[in-house]
């Protein structure tokens, strides 16, 4: 649900997982809990579904409508659901974009297709960007992948062709690299002063609110919503001391899900954290991800003392979909 708003998109989201049994497949009644929980939190706004989070790699077009079903049924109410586009081909985000948006979605954020990481042209990302907008009017976010990602980070020109496309209402800034971020948004604030810039790097939350944001649609908000919400609301009323005592617990969580190889494992660790929470009861991930090994474990459970957080609060839940 998009509200009535000047600036209806900034806000704080939560990047979600996707909840699995032990033989992968989806988990439905953890999902629907999951997206509750998710939005328990005063100052979420929202949550993006079928991200890089929430293995939309690894989902089958079928799953994804599905858990973007799920999400709308259980807090379509009162959430902004955005639902990310993941396809290698523009004639297929097409159809994931149109099974989006029966699905419920308020926001479809168009992610650049893996192979772009060897070759792009900015024709490419633009073409790629109105095929799915004109198989859906639903408001688009972008994704500005990292500067370790090859050219799936847009350069300066494309990214300002982008953002003045019709339906960009924001970007999930995650150039994973505080000059870089800064330079994006100083960038767009010029071009294109109306889409949302959404801080993206869990590592570096503090530097890039202070480099100005306006929310962020950021997964490690599965495992400390409150922080996040902390740090944001502290540095937009200008309180140094909050924001650096929320970035203190957030940064050892961040570290070990992010800032350990190899990354691909984030989803895994994000699960994991959760289990350990007693958030999910299964942290199974996709093929060709493994599960987590004993010293991977052993560095999720400190960080998880060192950001103050205490399992015997949390339970999980065996709601149902409604």
């Amino acid at each position: 649900m998009i509200p009535n708003t000047d600036r209806p998109f900034d806000g704080i989201y939560v990047a979600t997982v996707c909840p699995m049994h032990s033989d992968g497949a989806i988990d439905e009644a953890a999902l629907a809990h999951h997206f509750r929980t998710a939005m328990s939190t005063d100052g979420i706004v929202g949550v993006l579904v079928n991200g890089h989070a929430g293995e939309n790699f690894a989902l089958s077009r079928a799953e994804k409508r599905r858990v973007t079903e799920i999400a709308a049924a259980t807090i379509g109410d009162r959430a902004i659901i955005v639902c990310g586009i993941n396809a290698e081909d523009s004639f297929e985000a097409q159809r994931h974009a149109r099974d989006a948006e029966a699905a419920g979605a308020d926001v479809l954020m168009v992610f650049p297709p893996f192979s772009w990481a060897l070759s792009l042209t900015r024709d490419m990302a633009l073409t790629h960007h109105r095929m799915v907008a004109e198989a859906s009017g639903l408001p688009q976010m972008l994704y500005q992948a990292s500067v370790g990602s090859g050219r799936m980070a847009y350069d300066a020109e494309t990214l300002a062709a982008l953002v003045t496309l019709p339906n960009v209402v924001g970007i999930k800034e995650g150039s994973w690299e505080t000059a870089r971020y800064e330079a994006n948004r100083r960038l767009i604030r010029e071009v294109a002063p109306h889409v949302a810039v959404m801080a993206s790097g869990d590592e570096h939350l503090l530097s890039c609110f202070l480099a100005g944001s306006e929310g962020s649609l950021v997964s490690l908000a599965v495992l400390v919503p409150d922080a996040i919400v902390a740090l944001d609301r502290a540095v937009r009323r200008g309180d140094l001391a909050a924001a650096r005592a929320a970035h203190e617990r957030i940064y050892p969580l961040a570290r070990a899900v992010y800032g350990t190889a190899p990354s691909g494992y984030a989803a895994a660790r994000l699960k994991t954290g959760m289990r350990l929470l007693g958030l999910l009861d299964c942290d199974r991930v996709r093929p060709p991800i493994g599960a987590l090994d004993a010293t991977e474990i052993a560095r999720l459970d400190r960080a998880i003392a060192a950001a103050g957080l205490d399992a015997r609060k949390l339970c999980p839940s065996t709601d149902t979909p409604s």
